[in-house]
């Protein structure tokens, strides 16, 4: 390992999954109910009503969903917990979110706020690599990949490539204007 490598900090991705996650929760009028009880009645909705459904897509029992139901159980376990939160805001708002995803992928794009370490191999001198925020709106184009690879069920190593071709396109080289041939090179590919 060469001393520029053992300089640099270690790797921090961020979780892209989780950003897109919480930027449909801003876009939101109201927000997703928050007791066991209302998510339990609002998941119940989306089940037609049956409370066998719903226990299947919680993975817990029928009697536990109806216990919940009638306000006799209120403090679901933590995977419970866990799986009424995940449905829940899976459901919430299909039409809003399904509107802010097209108005991103065809003409309003998509900001971008990563934290990168980049800088050049020449040491001692102001040019050594170091982090840096950078936030970016990136082209429709790209926000429809991004948003098509996550309705696939991307994972976050799907998503990571095309989130870095996006953001050396609009940032580094501004869409072909400036800085040609600026890309990754192999010392900063490193997972």
């Amino acid at each position: 390992m060469s001393d520029h490598e053992q300089q640099q900090p270690a790797p921090r991705r961020g979780k892209v999954l989780e950003a897109l996650a919480r930027a449909e929760r801003k876009i939101f009028t109201r927000p997703a109910p928050k007791s066991a009880k209302a998510r339990m009645k609002f998941l119940r909705t989306r089940e037609k009503g049956s409370t066998k459904a719903l226990a299947e897509r919680l993975g817990t029992s029928r009697r536990t969903v109806e216990r919940f139901l009638a306000g006799k159980l209120t403090k679901p376990q933590k995977r419970l917990q866990a799986a009424l939160v995940e449905e829940t805001e899976s459901e919430w708002k299909p039409q809003v979110r399904a509107q802010a995803r097209e108005q991103a992928s065809t003409s309003s794009s998509m900001m971008v706020e990563v934290t990168a370490y980049f800088g050049f191999a020449c040491r001692g001198s102001s040019y050594d690599g170091r982090e840096r925020s950078i936030t970016t709106a990136i082209s429709p184009t790209y926000a429809k990949q991004i948003l098509e690879l996550q309705a696939a069920g991307a994972t976050e190593e799907d998503l990571h490539p095309i989130v870095a071709e996006a953001i050396t396109e609009s940032y580094f080289t501004e869409w072909g204007t400036r800085a040609a041939g600026c890309g990754r090179t192999s010392h900063t590919s490193r997972p």
